[in-house]
């Protein structure tokens, strides 16, 4: 019997030793967690009963050369609900449906869903927003926002760029200046018990947002609108695919005007802008449609540019020494390059003539010769010199490379067409970049529409730079090229480009695009002024024209009215011109 009771109180030990262990680490474990991590649960306790909503930031603005606003913010609502504070559901219910537009179903899905806050619709007009405050129900949230808003609809569609939903940039200059322009959001913070419910007496507290800073660019709406004139209607009249013209300053690469027709509304950007039917389309293919519509040729399509190219050649060939403006030629109509016969666009011949006068003339035979002259490694280094290897590294996203043969794979033939513009790709832009050193003395500039961020004083926050690069070509080689160039328009092909009182130089193109059977054809005229110290540098390219297609028939008198009005506008005025 006594060896029971001893065994009995061995075992009360054991669990009264255990039972105080357990409660020493339990005590243990309290004290750790209200010395070393009460504020740690203190804040975590807090967040259990703090709501959050974002104040949205008001986006920077787009303002055109002058200051003319191009892209701005219109006020709109987000309507949210939350469950917990609701106390009329049926009547939130019926007033969203009316207010907003929506199906009852998603109201009620909206409405009873238990959660800490449910966003019913964003991009609501201020007007909606509103009403739907004045009604005054428990648990209905109406925060103001911002929506993009671009007053000319279509004007530099393709440049400018829009935003999605969350206001974010998605293309353009809305989405390479993003961190320049979207701001910092606010925030407000409200405090519930614990049934989620407001407490009123404690009230709100706000993080205010930062508005973000406004882009100035280098665009002239009045020039912009002239060029998107002037290529409507030769884009009408000649019945053409599309048509791109580019106005830029060759000295410093700012660029005045970039049209892209047919363009797009900017305040409706997922439409199309074409009549293309889209019923029975898929989401893919319907997205593939809109992509295109976006893209901008200027800088993300490359294409064959035909004779204007020979200014390269011939800034090349001048250059290096292996013709001079006098040097006579003779052209029976063609040229024959190892087994190949290659006609000129005059297929009875140019006769004999200077480089001059087959610069005039647009002569093939004449720039396959001086292409011959310069041999595959000098053209391979006058390629990379002028930098037609490396994009321009405009402000824009989507810039494409230039297509070119591989120097190993490059054979006389093909050295002879590249010489006249054929037979590989680049992008206008580049085109522009690279005649525009070609022509200002000789100094690569990069083409660019970013000039300023200003705050939303239009104080000044920093003026936007970018890389030059000098040397390109002599100065002595940059003044011949001019005036080539102006003899090509005041005597030669680009005669329709020629304006009394002013020296205007420049060089057409029409080319072919494959496969060559299907007689689709580029027509092109690109233009400086003043010859003699150009200020302004226009590329026009019209792509697949009906009728007659010569680009010195139908894009040198495009630029040519563009400079009428645009060259007085800049203030080059024919006395000193």
């Amino acid at each position: 019997m006594r060896k029971n009771t001893m065994s009995s109180k061995k075992k009360v030990t054991v669990v009264f030793f255990l039972c105080a262990g357990l409660l020493l680490v339990l005590a243990g474990r309290l004290f750790y967690l209200m010395v070393f991590c009460s504020q740690y649960y203190s804040e975590k306790a807090d967040d259990l009963h703090e709501r959050e909503r974002d104040i949205k930031a008001a986006r920077g603005k787009i303002l055109d050369a002058n200051g003319t606003v191009l892209a701005a913010n219109r006020t709109v609502c987000t309507i949210s609900v939350i469950h917990s504070q609701i106390q009329e559901p049926e009547a939130v219910i019926a007033m969203l449906v009316k207010e907003l537009g929506i199906s009852e179903e998603t109201a009620r899905t909206r409405v009873e869903k238990n959660s800490s806050i449910e966003r019913v619709k964003t991009n609501v007009d201020k007007e909606i927003g509103d009403r739907i405050r004045a009604y005054g129900y428990a648990g209905v949230k109406v925060d103001e926002d911002f929506k993009r808003y671009y007053p000319y609809d279509e004007l530099a569609s393709k440049v400018l760029g829009f935003t999605g939903g969350d206001n974010q940039g998605i293309i353009g200059l809305e989405v390479e200046y993003e961190e320049v322009m979207k701001g910092i959001d606010g925030k407000i913070l409200t405090t519930t018990d614990a049934r989620g419910i407001e407490l009123s007496e404690i009230g709100e507290s706000r993080v205010e947002p930062v508005p973000g800073y406004n882009l100035k660019i280098s665009l002239d709406l009045n020039i912009q609108e002239y060029c998107q004139q002037a290529a409507r209607k030769v884009m009408e009249e000649k019945q053409a695919d599309a048509v791109s013209i580019l106005l830029m300053n060759p000295q410093n690469g700012e660029i005045y005007a970039c049209v892209n027709v047919p363009e797009f509304n900017l305040n409706d950007p997922f439409t199309l802008n074409t009549e293309a039917d889209t019923e029975g389309l898929g989401e893919e293919e319907l997205l593939e449609l809109q992509n295109q519509m976006w893209r901008n040729p200027c800088v993300s399509d490359t294409y064959e540019p035909g004779s204007t190219f020979k200014i390269i050649t011939m800034s090349a060939g001048l250059e290096e020494g292996v013709v001079t403006p006098e040097d006579s030629f003779f052209c029976p109509g063609y040229k024959i390059v190892e087994d190949r016969r290659i006609r000129c666009h005059n297929r009875t011949g140019h006769g004999a003539e200077t480089f001059t006068e087959g610069a005039q003339n647009s002569c093939n035979p004449v720039f396959i010769e001086v292409g011959l002259r310069l041999g595959i490694d000098n053209y391979y280094r006058y390629f990379e010199q002028f930098g037609l290897f490396r994009s321009t590294g405009i402000d824009l996203p989507g810039e494409a490379s230039t297509i070119m043969h591989q120097k190993e794979n490059m054979g006389q033939v093909e050295l002879a067409t590249l010489s006249f513009g054929q037979g590989f790709q680049i992008t206008p832009v580049q085109l522009a970049a690279t005649v525009s050193s070609l022509v200002n003395g000789g100094r690569r500039v990069t083409p660019h529409f970013g000039v300023e961020v200003l705050d939303a004083e239009g104080n000044l926050v920093e003026t936007l730079q970018y890389e030059s690069e000098e040397g390109i070509i002599s100065g002595e080689t940059s003044e011949t090229v001019r005036q080539i160039l102006e003899s090509v328009v005041s005597e030669g092909s680009g005669i329709n480009a020629y304006i009394e009182g002013y020296t205007i130089g420049g060089k057409t193109a029409t080319s072919q695009t494959l496969p060559r059977s299907a007689n689709r054809y580029i027509s092109s005229f690109l233009g400086f002024a003043p010859a003699e110290d150009p200020k302004v540098l226009g590329l026009c390219i019209i792509y697949n024209p009906q009728g007659i297609y010569y680009g010195g028939t139908i894009a040198a008198p495009v630029i040519r009215d563009i400079y009428a009005n645009v060259l007085p506008y800049l203030g080059i005025n024919k006395e000193n011109g």
